[in-house]
């Protein structure tokens, strides 16, 4: 497969279709796809025969399951991270662009939707989820924190559920997704080639209601009470002390799941999305993201829980520090800390393309 093909672009009436293509690999994102899906939305954005462009993954998996993370394991190994870096540097910028897009924006959350599936799809102004839809940011587990614009969007989420899915990475379906924000629609799968074929030949306000139904009931809402109180803490160690004191299974459930995570990655994941809430609009939040990423490529935890999740798949990760305990403030206030020459900055229209004056690094992570 070319890069060219990792992203199959084709225009069909007032639609462009913009589809994710490396299902072996559940159209995880690289760096080439996101330069593509850049140009594809500049091409649409300038072609005034195009009123409406949609995205979607190829094959039954999943619209993307997020980065190529096992490419930002060999960068950081061999490379520093810089291949990596600049990788972020255009994929926030395009999350800000898909935010922005000037067209509707037609995102089909179909199947598995995590980390930069998300960021390229949750931006959007029409996001579609079905029954098969499990949408998640589970960063946390393998030593990362939460991006592509997934603090600003959890951290206004109802509530503490933005919290809640951020510090133990737990997939949602459909009627959860629309609850926290993450989505606008619910479409049965079966009926969404009959959804794409219209776009074709009509507006989306038009097509729309033909096809949106009511989604399957979620999970979260049953659960709110014990999830405003307990994640409402200050300190991940006494939103744990909430949870197993709730005396709801499920809360000790989530208490199991978040001491399996990266300490240092609960706690920088907590702050950040704190700050996000006073931050303001999704570039100042991407901004921060940013920050945070780059932080990651000189920690221990990213390269060690792609490790035991992805490489060697033992499941076992070994987190530097081990404890929530030794993650002192100044270990979490370093992943904030300004980059200064290098600070990805949205001073210019966020609408635009990337920079031509930033290097380039077609080397996925």
């Amino acid at each position: 497969m070319t890069d060219d093909d990792s992203v199959l672009v084709r225009t069909e009436g007032r639609a462009a279709y913009l589809t994710l293509n490396r299902p072996r690999a559940l159209n995880a994102l690289n760096h080439a796809m996101v330069l593509r899906l850049g140009a594809a939305l500049t091409a649409a954005e300038r072609d005034p025969a195009v009123q409406t462009v949609v995205i979607s993954g190829a094959g039954e998996r999943g619209l993307c399951a997020g980065g190529d993370i096992r490419s930002i394991y060999q960068d950081v190994r061999s490379g520093g991270g810089a291949a990596s870096a600049a990788f972020w540097r255009d994929e926030y910028r395009l999350n800000a662009r898909i935010a922005h897009y000037p067209k509707p924006y037609v995102a089909l959350m179909d199947g598995i939707v995590m980390g930069g599936g998300v960021g390229v799809s949750a931006h959007g102004s029409v996001r579609i989820v079905t029954e098969r839809s499990r949408v998640a940011m589970p960063e946390t587990g393998i030593g990362f924190v939460p991006d592509v614009g997934g603090t600003h969007l959890l951290s206004l989420a109802p509530g503490e559920l933005g919290t809640h899915l951020a510090l133990t990475g737990t997939p949602v379906g459909a009627g959860d997704a629309l609850l926290c924000g993450l989505a606008d629609h619910f479409v049965p799968a079966g009926r969404l080639p009959g959804l794409l074929a219209d776009l074709a030949d009509a507006p989306v306000p038009e097509v729309l209601p033909r096809y949106v139904g009511e989604a399957p009931a979620g999970e979260l809402a049953a659960h709110r009470e014990w999830i405003d109180h307990c994640y409402a803490a200050d300190s991940v160690e006494e939103i744990l002390d909430r949870l197993l004191g709730s005396g709801a299974a499920a809360a000790k459930e989530a208490a199991a799941t978040i001491l399996t995570r990266s300490p240092t990655s609960l706690k920088v994941t907590l702050a950040a999305l704190r700050r996000a809430r006073h931050l303001g609009p999704l570039e100042r939040v991407l901004e921060q993201e940013y920050r945070i990423s780059c932080a990651t490529l000189s920690a221990p935890d990213l390269v060690e829980g792609i490790r035991a999740q992805v490489i060697d798949k033992d499941r076992d990760p070994h987190w530097s520090p081990a404890t929530l305990a030794e993650v002192t403030e100044s270990d979490v206030a370093r992943f904030f800390a300004p980059l200064g020459a290098q600070e990805l900055s949205f001073a210019a229209d966020p609408a635009d393309p990337a920079d031509p004056a930033d290097p380039v690094q077609e080397v996925p992570w």
